[in-house]
Parts: C-alpha cells; sequence; structure tokens
C-alpha cells in the first residue's frame, strides 16, 4: 500500500476548514477522508509556523536546510581529522 500524499493547497485549504470555518476536526477529517490523526498534525503544523508549513516535496525549511549544511561540514571535519591522525601515526611509526 502506498503513502498518499497530498499538495500544499490541499492541505492549506483543510486547516482553514478547521480553523477558520470552524468545522471539527473530525468531521473535516471524514469529509476529506484523511485521517483524523493526520488533520491534527496539519493543524498543529500550521499553527507553529504559518509561513513555512508544508514546504513541499524536496524543500525544506531554512532550519532543516542549516542543520543538513551543518551535518555535511561534521562530517567534512571528521574526515579530515581522521586522515590528519593516520598521518601522524604514519610518520611516527617511521621515526622510531
Amino acid at each position: 500500500m502506498q503513502r498518499r500524499k497530498f499538495a500544499r493547497e490541499f492541505k492549506l485549504e483543510a486547516v482553514r476548514l478547521v480553523r477558520e470555518r470552524g468545522v471539527s476536526v473530525a468531521q473535516a477529517a471524514r469529509d476529506l477522508d484523511v485521517h483524523e490523526n493526520v488533520l491534527r498534525k496539519w493543524v498543529r503544523e500550521f499553527a507553529s509556523d504559518p509561513g513555512q508549513a508544508f514546504p513541499g516535496n524536496g524543500q525544506m525549511k531554512p532550519e532543516q536546510l542549516e542543520i543538513e549544511r551543518l551535518r555535511r561540514e561534521v562530517a567534512k571535519l571528521k574526515a579530515e581529522r581522521d586522515i590528519l591522525k593516520k598521518a601522524a601515526a604514519y610518520f611516527a611509526r617511521d621515526s622510531i
């Protein structure tokens, strides 16, 4: 069974239905044919950051981009450190 994907516009309309029109989450979920918990998650996500909610496929929030950049940098620095450790061990062995 494949996971269903919803467009950003669909999610925004679902959230508007609950928040602005006063439809209960349970009723809106039944009407839209989504699970109640999914709709509750969308409402929470929208409430936490309306401008960056539901960024879409392959698009990350600025915080996520920064975290990813820092992870890559950490991996690079660890690789450089490991190379330097090996080089130091190699040269220390030759001098004995």
